[in-house]
């Protein structure tokens, strides 16, 4: 099947190169920058297409790697138009874009780029707590903070087409927790900030409806360069620990079920794989197939709800209800 990516920076750089590993067709791309898109079609061996309408014609899939605001009309044209879709995350900026663009979707296959679901780590964790291995849920902590976007001017200072740090960084956490334990039932959340400009850090509180809690960490307040992740997961029967300073392995502590005392590093396979290959892969195998995705657009319509509601507790002080 052939493969035409919309727009030129940092993601589709990402899922170009992501995309040469899968074995599909990368037929080609487009931009609102012909400069750039030749560039890029350049480095990646590819056809630049001078418009959308231009790509759509040529490709059966289309992946699209632009702001956040610009996806729903991308995403209902390629629909009209008979094209699947894999479109990077947040899925929109509203809830009533996501609803339309899933509705207008219904004919033709719909893939949101939830990434962290397809890092090795985050899957072996996950496939540990499915498992019962750490019993009931009880508190997850979370944690995802990078540096401020370097460029002055770059889109995602822009609310309006970001949605800011909360919906276009800590989104993945904030789908990770509805991964492992279930609905979110309320939210609540504090900012600071970091330095000022935009610097900031956000601690995030999820009452989940099954009881667990969720604390999720997140900001643009490290140094440049500095990227860091990690996940403390702890339930009735155990612990599950992770972060990105350590070694690859899980960290792991099961109480003893015996006189023996169960310590279990987990390691975890396909490490050199990328994970943004593994997601492409996955979604270009399930439009193929016809199977289910792992992570639907419904759920990144929920995961874009929780962001909204963490984002109203900062804007109000008090707590959310996730409707």
């Amino acid at each position: 099947m052939r493969i035409g990516i919309v727009g030129t920076g940092t993601m589709a750089e990402v899922h170009a190169t992501a995309w040469h590993t899968v074995g599909a067709e990368l037929t080609g791309c487009t931009s609102l920058s012909p400069t750039q898109a030749e560039i890029f079609s350049q480095r990646h061996n590819i056809r630049s297409f001078g418009d959308y309408a231009d790509l759509l014609n040529n490709v059966d899939i289309v992946d699209i790697c632009t702001p956040t605001a610009t996806h729903k009309p991308l995403v209902l044209t390629a629909a009209k138009a008979g094209k699947h879709v894999i479109c990077e995350k947040p899925i929109a900026l509203t809830v009533e874009d996501a609803q339309a663009m899933i509705e207008a979707c219904r004919q033709v296959r719909f893939f949101i780029g939830m990434v962290l679901r397809f890092f090795p780590q985050y899957r072996a964790a996950k496939q540990l707590v499915a498992a019962g291995r750490i019993g009931k849920p009880g508190v997850l902590r979370l944690k995802r903070v990078s540096y401020v976007p370097q460029k002055p001017e770059a889109w995602y200072f822009n609310d309006a087409l970001s949605g800011g740090m909360v919906v276009d960084l800590m989104i993945h956490d904030f789908d990770y927790a509805r991964w492992l334990a279930g609905e979110v039932e309320r939210v609540y959340a504090l900012k600071t900030h970091a330095g000022g400009g935009a610097a900031q850090y956000v601690q995030a509180i999820l009452r989940l409806k099954s009881g667990a809690i969720a604390l999720i960490d997140g900001g643009w307040a490290y140094p440049p360069g500095v990227f860091r992740t990690g996940l403390d997961l702890s339930g009735t029967d155990g612990l599950i620990e992770w972060t990105s300073d350590q070694p690859s392995p899980l960290l792991t502590f099961f109480p003893p079920r015996t006189e023996e005392t169960a310590s279990v590093g987990l390691p975890t396979s396909g490490l050199t794989d990328d994970p943004f290959a593994a997601e492409l892969r996955h979604a270009y195998q399930g439009i193929q197939s016809g199977d289910p995705f792992e992570a639907t657009a419904e759920d990144a319509l929920e995961a874009l709800r929780i962001s909204l509601a963490v984002k109203e507790s900062l804007e109000t002080g008090r707590p959310v209800k996730v409707l």
